[in-house]
């Protein structure tokens, strides 16, 4: 099913608030016109509202376990990575989602590494990386003001554990602020400074957290939802509790005995009305007190599994074999599911060891997790059944059990409570974002300044790359030296003081794993990244996953060249239902919007289904030219307006055919030619707007770049002299290259040379 936001019509969604940080651009949707504003208006008078597909399902998802989650620290808008035990639970949430087949279309997330990272890994693990994830402010955690970064234990002790209670667990008490000179001011971020000071939280109560989560689930959530999307959220415990709070209309009181533990995805079903529909309460439902949304596993199971691994792990040694992440022989969903038995049966084991008197431990959520006992309720039942009373499980009633616990909070009006507090940290003077940053093992590095900027890199290696293979639209992984190599250019960027605005790269996994890997190197996960299919590799038709080699070999040196090289030869199209047809990809089949419909295409799918099916006309295979035909003016009429044009630095992570396509475009080099460029992997191109020329970064290795890496017969094109506004030359953009003192031989001397001065062809 295609699902278009037409397909829900409801005034009550706001376009101007929709668009709060990006959103339509960041999702590729497009504001709706003011003539069809108003028609909607007398539509919905006479007809009232309609829906035309069913609501889409809702996956809520805290971030695994952080670093200061296992230290029992308070975290709030500090950004701590995940734990190593935090990946383990976030991998374990996505092996739950694949076996129990569930499907995302869009994906929300904070603005915190925690919970972008644990994002990242959910998508990794389901193979959908290509889907849009919108990182929010808003669903940031709680601002815990002057307690963040303190412990939690060492702070009850010194203020009293019922003090401290009351912060976490009333619902309007607030802890004392931050100041704007504290060290975990959020303003002090980049990825915060689009904010203006009044929505920067210096301390927040939990109905504060809540209201601020409020409006992107009443402008964008619940839209997507309602357009038939399916949405997973990924988060903090606070504001996942505000959305819990407001789907499941749940009462001030009864909020505060409601927790969501680190890494178990809870499950809501909606009806046309965007009301949960209750779980079925038979005995495999995990349903906690107050919520309709369902757990996919009893909380606190993988904690006790990865106490006791490495004592299963001697019991049975095969089980370090199933877990590592190559398992040969298996697809990626056999390996998923597998690794997921393997962990089922050392929480099984585990369980037998587990203390019900052991202390709840502490995983940075402050509610208290009260699951409903299943095994209790149709014992209850049945015993209602015995007694001639009427049972019906799916409307089963609960009562919670008063919490009488010491230091539980009666008073939910109270005001916010502050004390003064003693900090170990000494003063923070309020000064501008320094000009130079720290970087571990460097020292201080100055940050470019400069206004609009685009570097492009080409994916890391893969391990078609490295066989020779043609690999087009087929949807390879890096292979471990692309990894690195990503790795290594993020590094660099960042050693050069480098920063961006936005990141773009295409729908294929190695250039967003790409981009993904130079922003993790960089610190800045937090950047939006627009996937479009429109910088994706070129379509190589019935050559995709042949050998180079055996294609020359097969049809002959100019063939394979006319193949490889023509800039506007199309190599053998594939058939309608070859596995390298982009239309039976469902990436391709459900998102993609902007092409035409095919009729041909159409009559083949409606005759094979036996039912009407609409199919757009993608690719069969594509010359060069056919590539930079949809690669161009999507730089044009889409990065350079909504990005190049407002002064934003921008990234482009892709394939080498749609770089080409930007280079051709940017340095002007001509048709005949471009087929000579060749762009290495994983090596960032600095096209500086001013000289209109391409830089590389002095990597520090005391080699020639030009002697380093293959850039083609084409280079002189690429490389030529930097020429600013006034035509003068840019002395930085000087290509020499000497190291350490050396003298440019005379052979050298000419291929520098030929760079600067392309030869008249």
């Amino acid at each position: 099913t295609n699902f278009d936001d037409d397909e829900y019509d409801n005034t009550n969604f706001d376009d101007d608030e929709m668009d709060e940080d990006g959103y339509w651009n960041m999702l590729g949707k497009k504001k709706r016109s003011i003539l069809k504003r108003l028609l909607r208006i007398p539509y919905r008078a006479l007809f009232g509202e309609y829906r035309t597909v069913e609501p889409g399902t809702l996956i809520l998802t805290r971030h695994g376990e952080s670093e200061w989650n296992s230290q029992k620290r308070f975290t709030g808008w500090a950004n701590p990575d995940l734990s190593p035990q935090g990946y383990r639970e976030v991998e374990h949430a996505a092996r739950l989602l694949l076996e129990g087949g569930y499907k995302v279309d869009v994906v929300f997330t904070s603005r915190l590494k925690r919970a972008i990272r644990s994002s990242w890994i959910l998508l990794r693990e389901l193979n959908e990386v290509h889907l849009p994830v919108f990182k929010s402010w808003r669903l940031n955690e709680r601002m815990y003001g002057a307690l963040t970064g303190l412990s939690k234990t060492e702070t009850a002790e010194r203020l009293g554990p019922k003090l401290v209670q009351e912060w976490r667990g009333s619902l309007k008490s607030r802890p004392p602020p931050l100041t704007p000179a504290d060290k975990y001011y959020p303003g002090r971020d980049r990825c915060h400074g689009d904010l203006i000071p009044e929505q920067i939280p210096l301390t927040e109560s939990l109905l504060d957290c809540m209201d601020r989560t409020n409006k992107i689930w009443v402008d964008k959530i619940s839209y997507e939802l309602a357009c038939g999307k399916n949405v997973m959220v990924v988060a903090h415990a606070n504001t996942l509790r505000g959305l819990v709070k407001i789907i499941d209309d749940i009462g001030d009181e009864e909020i505060q005995s409601i927790a969501i533990p680190t890494g178990i995805p809870i499950v809501y079903k909606f009806n046309k009305n965007l009301d949960p529909i209750p779980p079925s309460h038979d005995q495999k439902n995990v349903v906690q007190m107050h919520m309709n949304g369902c757990f996919l596993e009893k909380p606190g199971l993988l904690k006790q599994a990865i106490k006791r691994e490495e004592e299963w792990l001697n019991n049975v040694p095969d089980y370090s074999k199933v877990m590592e992440r190559t398992n040969y022989g298996l697809n990626p969903l056999q390996s998923s599911l597998s690794k997921l038995e393997a962990e089922r049966k050392v929480q099984a084991w585990a369980q037998q060891f587990a203390d019900e008197s052991d202390e709840e431990e502490d995983d940075g959520t402050d509610g208290k997790l009260t699951l409903v006992d299943m095994d209790k309720v149709w014992e209850e039942g049945m015993a209602d059944v015995e007694d001639g009373e009427y049972f019906d499980p799916d409307r089963a009633t609960f009562e919670a059990e008063p919490n009488n616990e010491e230091g539980a909070v009666i008073d939910n009006d109270v005001d916010a409570t502050v004390v003064n507090m003693y900090s170990d940290s000494p003063c923070i003077n309020i000064d501008p974002l320094p000009a130079a940053r720290k970087v571990p093992g460097i020292g201080d590095v100055p940050i470019q300044r400069s206004s609009s900027l685009i570097v492009m890199i080409r994916h890391g290696k893969t391990e078609n790359n490295k066989l020779g293979l043609f690999t087009g639209w087929d949807d390879v992984p890096l292979a471990v030296e692309g990894v690195e190599e990503a790795k290594a250019a993020g590094k660099l960027l960042k050693l050069h003081g480098f920063e961006f605005d936005a990141v773009y790269t295409s729908w294929l996994s190695r250039a967003i794993e790409t981009a993904w890997l130079v922003m993790d190197s960089m610190d800045c996960l937090w950047l939006p990244i627009i996937k479009s299919w429109r910088l994706n590799e070129r379509m190589y038709g019935e050559l995709t996953g042949l050998s180079k080699a055996m294609v020359k070999q097969r049809h002959g040196d100019k063939q394979f060249m006319d193949w490889r090289r023509g800039y506007a030869v199309r190599p053998p199209p594939c058939s309608s239902f070859s596995p390298q047809y982009p239309g039976n990809d469902q990436r391709y089949r459900k998102y993609l919007k902007d092409l035409r419909f095919s009729v041909s295409e159409s009559l083949i799918r409606s005759i094979e289904q036996k039912k009407i099916s609409i199919h757009r006309k993608l690719p069969k295979s594509e010359s060069l030219k056919d590539c930079m035909e949809r690669t161009i003016p999507y730089f044009t009429e889409t990065i350079m307006p909504e990005s190049v044009e407002k002064g934003k630095r921008v990234l482009i992570s892709s394939s080498e055919n749609a770089i080409r396509g930007l280079l051709m475009h940017l340095c002007e080099i001509p048709e005949d030619k471009i087929s000579g460029l060749e762009i290495p992997n994983g090596l960032p191109l600095i096209y500086d707007l001013n000289s209109k020329c391409i830089k590389l970064l002095d990597d520090g290795s005391g080699e020639d770049p030009l002697e380093k890496y293959n850039f083609g017969a084409s280079a002189p094109y690429l490389f030529r002299p930097c020429t600013l506004p006034d035509g003068s030359l840019q002395e930085e953009c000087d290509i020499n290259f000497i190291s350490d003192g050396a003298v440019l031989t005379e052979k050298e001397s000419d291929i520098i040379a030929n760079i600067r001065i392309p030869a008249k062809v």
